[in-house]
């Protein structure tokens, strides 16, 4: 199974840029997409940006990220 995780992009250099993903600055190569710019949100998987996504998308998939990580399969109905 693949993962791509939401980046937000700080700075572009040519065929890669500098994108946050949960505070972390990763270096990002954008040689798979057209016109990124600053402030765009994009799907990166092992190291590239695969795809555009809203601000919107972004932050449903990061929260549903956070979700999982929050899951405990030991425990999977913890209101109980």
């Amino acid at each position: 199974m693949c993962l791509g995780i939401p980046a937000k992009i700080l700075k572009t250099d040519g065929d890669y840029a500098d994108a946050n993903i949960n505070g972390a600055t990763i270096r990002v190569g954008l040689q798979l997409l057209e016109d990124v710019q600053v402030g765009d949100y994009v799907l990166v998987h092992t190291g590239y940006a695969l795809e555009k996504l809203s601000e919107e998308e972004a932050m449903e998939t990061l929260e549903t990220l956070r979700q999982l990580d929050a899951f405990d399969p030991e425990n999977p109905n913890p209101e109980e």
